[in-house]
């Protein structure tokens, strides 16, 4: 470049941003260098701009090449049916209206329809449309809840784009191998070496990862760094052998009861209480025998309760948090959390050889019920028994709502989980019978989707009851926002009956009957919107 260029190229940029100056302020208020003012200074900008944008480029040293991006991986799932491809992408245009109450209106939310939408395509094994990728990694991007779903049907493709935008980001440290340094699973060396030196979100996503494919060596790779890690890794790693729990975790869990962390040494001790046959769960087993035995001396035989005097040493070591909580007794605290840790297997035997059924229809003694059974409850969710879950839900038509043992409907809820849809969904659907809709909402949460047919059918008729009665429908809008995405979509033609404004009572709420009608709209128009999607989901029948 000869001393003339070099000068010419210096000083281009000053004369640029005093001609970008003069755009911005405009020629009324300034006009470029070397032009009169006057109704040819713009057409003059304009000229001196193409000129000084000749001379910019013509200045510019070629500079060196970019390395050239990889293609995106291939995606071998089959492609979605164009029909099941245009819905996906209106139900990524949609957007949650502005929240200011009011009616809804009879449109379907189709944002809530996605979660539903996403566990359909994957269950079928669809890939994801390439031009649908940006929209569907920005809906999870907003919805911690979609991302599971969203990841594993968007597929390495997603994975691709998430290193190219740091929006998304987050796609890489949610799916399993989407770090930038995932590890070749056949290759222990490379496992290792991102276990050494990776970040905490990517060694939780590979220890995680690792205990789905080969619990013993998860363990083993969490052994080999236990020592060194923060208390709080610790416990996040510890909380991974929930998958795959088994007999042969137990050593492991046994030295983490003298961990330094108190949190540390209760998660251990309870996913040790959650194996009946460790050593931790025969100590606790024989601890709440010592407190709890059949009086056989009454006319009736009734539980009598000898809550423990201390918490020694052991008992700590074991789990048991010493210092009660405000309000609570030290003594019943000390014995709720031994009978919450021992295997529901103990009981049996120590309580004359009955079953669950018969033991928690004892009577017990000195107020000590309440207590016992809420104890029984934590067991029976923490060791999945649904023997015991169903003996302490007691008959769904019972007069009390709490049931024998629960001491709350959240408990129940947890309670339900141990056992198999059907038979929850029959329980819930005899419980709305019984005791209405405002009680069933935590109960109706665990229960599999598409709803059965008893308890769909129990559901309608207790909103159709709520209806006839004159209540305003938003009492029971979460009800109401359920049904739309749990009824089975065949039920939408049963309830054509109920889009009629019904007769208001004298009493009812002004208005209360259209938005019932509304409601049911909405209701009605969800379920066949449902319905039409999983039709467009079924695979196309090849031509004759």
């Amino acid at each position: 470049m000869s001393r003339t260029t070099a000068t010419v190229a210096a000083s281009l940029p000053d004369h640029w941003e005093k001609l970008v100056t003069t755009a911005l302020l405009g020629t009324d208020r300034r006009t470029p260098p070397g032009v009169a003012p006057g109704p040819q200074a713009p057409s003059a900008l304009l000229d001196a701009a193409a000129a000084a944008t000749v001379r910019r480029r013509a200045g510019l040293r070629p500079a060196r090449p970019a390395e050239r991006l990889r293609p995106a991986p291939e995606d071998p799932r089959p492609a979605l049916p164009p029909a099941a491809a245009r819905r996906l992408a209106s139900l990524l245009a949609d957007r949650p209206g502005a929240s200011g109450g009011g009616r809804r209106g009879t449109a379907p939310d189709l944002m809530e329809l996605l979660p539903q939408w996403l566990q359909a395509a994957n269950a079928r094994g669809y890939a994801a449309p390439p031009q649908a990728l940006p929209a569907l990694l920005d809906a999870a991007r907003g919805r911690t809840d979609l991302r599971p779903a969203a990841l594993r049907f968007a597929g390495p493709r997603a994975l691709w784009l998430a290193r190219l935008n740091p929006d998304w980001r987050f796609a890489l440290r949610a799916a399993p191998g989407g770090g930038p340094s995932a590890p070749d699973p056949r290759d222990p060396q490379d496992i290792r070496r991102l276990w050494q030196e990776g970040l905490f979100a990517e060694r939780v996503t590979l220890l995680t990862a690792l205990r789905s494919r080969d619990a013993a060596a998860a363990r083993a790779l969490l052994e080999e760094t236990w020592a060194t890690e923060r208390a709080e890794d610790r416990l996040m790693f510890l909380d991974s052998l929930r998958a795959g729990l088994g007999p042969d975790d137990e050593d492991f869990l046994e030295r983490a009861l003298t961990d330094r962390s108190r949190n540390v040494r209760a998660t251990a001790a309870e996913l040790l209480s959650a194996l009946p046959a460790s050593a931790l769960a025969v100590r606790m087993a024989v601890r709440a025998a010592a407190c709890v035995a059949v009086d056989r001396r009454r006319d009736v035989p009734a539980i009598v309760v000898e809550a423990p005097h201390e918490c020694d040493a052991a008992m700590e070591r074991d789990g048991v948090v010493a210092k009660a909580p405000a309000g609570r007794g030290e003594r019943s605290w000390w014995l709720g959390q031994l009978v919450e840790a021992a295997p529901l297997g103990t009981w049996p035997a120590r309580l004359g050889g009955r079953t669950p059924q018969e033991i928690v229809a004892l009577p017990v003694g000195d107020g000590w019920q309440g207590e016992l059974h809420a104890a029984w409850c934590r067991a029976a969710v923490r060791q999945r028994d649904a023997e015991w879950s169903r003996a302490l839900l007691g008959e769904p038509s019972a007069p009390e709502a709490g049931g024998p043992g629960a001491v709350s409907l959240a408990e129940r809820a947890r309670l339900l989980a141990a056992l198999g849809p059907g038979e929850r969904a029959a329980w819930v659907a005899g419980f709305i019978e019984r005791h209405g809709l405002s009680e069933a909402f935590q109960l109706l949460g665990v229960c599999a989707v598409p709803w059965a047919p008893p308890l769909g059918r129990a559901v309608v008729d207790a909103l159709n009851i709520a209806r006839d009665a004159g209540s305003y429908p938003w009492s029971f809008s979460g009800v109401m926002g359920l049904a739309e995405r749990c009824l089975d979509p065949s039920e939408a033609s049963r309830l054509d009956a109920l889009l009629a404004v019904p007769d208001e009572p004298e009493d009812a709420a002004p208005g209360a009957g259209g938005y019932w009608s509304e409601a049911f709209q909405r209701l009605v128009t969800t379920l066949r919107l449902r319905g039409a999607m999983l039709a467009e989901l079924a695979p196309e029948e090849p031509a004759p």
